[in-house]
């Protein structure tokens, strides 16, 4: 198989769960521990930070990397979803892993994958921890893709852990509590090896307190800890907190003695974040005249934050081109956008989008009103065409919504 058919296999095995949703979800580490059996443990070789949160694990990580890259190290970064190229998701010091590597891999291990029925997400993760130490990096960013205690990247006993945020996403895997949410985050934290949360919420202290306290983990508040805050290209009001977490984060990992992270390094690392390791979509700015803003905020957490960054805008007119994925709960999502916005309803090219006619429906009921379009590239033309010089098009509500601009 060329590297093409090797992905279409990859993708075809098991439908992911960014894909298609709940079918894909496995609550088990069972295959993961198989596959790394297989691989030689290759997770063991690897010196690592595990980010897992809400929402800002993606940033979060993006920056973590940027500045250890910056300080001159040799970074693995894994992460997901990736928005056009499946090896967006398994990159070192900014650079795609290798289609030849994906392909040979593959092949070496198909007959153990078809035998195990190896999720996308469990193939993937062995992938990055055998690319990784075969390249003999210095430190790696593993992102979590879901929760945190049952995913597949929590085989990992990390240099630190690192929650950026808890609040109401993929309920129905992880819990409808953000108590119970933050249990599920809290499963990365390990016996002995220090922990940074990133957002400090009244309602999760206990859990990650106890859980920490249980295992003897040396626990950090980076909103507590960290005042002031470097400037950066990223340029969503949510970065704040993100940048607050990776200085405590980075404040924990240089206390250990094993990395030397000087302050220029997260000046760079902050400003250059987008070229050292390939970062878009949050709050991105595609064009002016009339400006042009797409982010992957996809839950009220994140929304929250977003949609009064949005208003503060100048502008004469709003267009929004909004797409979102068939599990989001819309009563909670629709009414956090502007009434007074012209909208644009798609839906993104994946199994679970959710209709846009179903969607363009459910925001009449909170009078959002617009157009329904046969998808975001239509959508977002028909934005561009409408709107004037002075006006606002933003494009979101789903990762894989503004992935289909790039």
């Amino acid at each position: 198989m060329n590297y093409a058919e090797t992905v279409a296999w990859m993708f075809s095995r098991l439908p992911m769960y960014q894909q298609v949703g709940a079918v894909a979800y496995k609550k088990d580490l069972t295959n993961t521990l198989a596959f790394a059996e297989v691989l030689g443990h290759p997770e063991r070789s690897l010196l690592c930070i595990h980010v897992a949160g809400t929402n800002g694990k993606g940033s979060t990580s993006h920056l973590l990397a940027s500045v250890l890259q910056a300080a001159g190290y040799k970074v693995g970064l894994y992460t997901s979803p990736h928005l056009n190229d499946f090896r967006e998701r398994i990159r070192i010091n900014g650079a795609l892993i290798e289609a030849d590597f994906v392909v040979d891999f593959i092949a070496t291990h198909r007959a153990f994958l078809e035998q195990q029925e190896l999720s996308f997400f469990e193939m993937t993760v062995g992938m990055a921890f055998a690319y990784f130490a075969a390249e003999k990096t210095d430190i790696n960013v593993i992102e979590v893709g879901m929760g945190g205690r049952l995913d597949s990247t929590n085989i990992i006993i990390p240099e630190v852990a690192v929650i950026t945020n808890i609040g109401l996403d993929h309920t129905q895997f992880l819990g409808t509590t953000l108590p119970e949410i933050a249990g599920e985050k809290a499963g990365i934290i390990k016996p002995g090896i220090p922990v940074v949360v990133g957002e400090w919420e009244a309602a999760t202290q206990p859990v990650f307190e106890s859980r920490a306290q249980a295992l003897q983990a040396p626990l950090y508040y980076a909103g507590a800890l960290q005042t002031t805050t470097y400037p950066s290209t990223l340029k969503g009001a949510y970065q704040e907190a993100n940048k607050k977490t990776v200085q405590q984060t980075l404040a924990v990992l240089q206390a250990q003695g094993k990395y030397v992270i000087p302050e220029e390094a997260i000046q760079k690392g902050f400003m250059e974040v987008m070229e050292r390791t390939g970062l878009r979509g949050r709050w991105q700015i595609l064009g002016h005249q009339p400006k042009i803003i797409a982010d992957t905020a996809h839950n009220a957490h994140g929304l929250r934050v977003v949609m009064p960054q949005l208003l503060a805008e100048s502008f004469v007119q709003l267009h929004i081109v909004l797409g979102v994925v068939n599990d989001k709960n819309l009563d909670e999502i629709l009414p956090l956008f502007p009434e007074n916005a012209l909208y644009y309803f798609c839906k993104p090219k994946v199994p679970r989008g959710l209709d846009a006619e179903i969607l363009r429906q459910k925001a009449e009921e909170f009078q959002r009103n617009g157009k329904v379009f046969s998808s975001v590239s239509e959508a977002y033309d028909e934005a561009r065409k409408q709107a004037g010089s002075s006006d606002v098009i933003y494009i979101g509500g789903s990762t894989f919504v503004v992935a289909e601009l790039f």
